[in-house]
């Protein structure tokens, strides 16, 4: 039976595969959004905390990918 992980793709050029596997392809999606989200949130305290430093201009929504992996 398949399961799934999540590579994340940040913008600039790192791609981190996540630890946790997941039954449906679905629920990987919505823990990758999930993940996107996170980064969301993560750029707007930044900018909150020093805008000078961390502009939200300069924010790019990091991007997934779901790969099917066997037992």
């Amino acid at each position: 039976m398949p399961r799934y992980k999540i590579i994340m793709q940040y913008p600039d050029g790192v791609n981190e595969e996540q630890d946790e596997v997941f039954e449906t392809e679905e629920n990987a999606e919505e823990y990758a959004n999930y993940l996107v989200s996170c980064s969301q949130v993560g750029a707007e305290i930044l900018n909150l905390s020093n805008p000078g430093d961390y502009p939200l201009d300069d924010y790019e929504d990091p991007d997934f990918e779901i790969i099917e992996i066997e037992d």
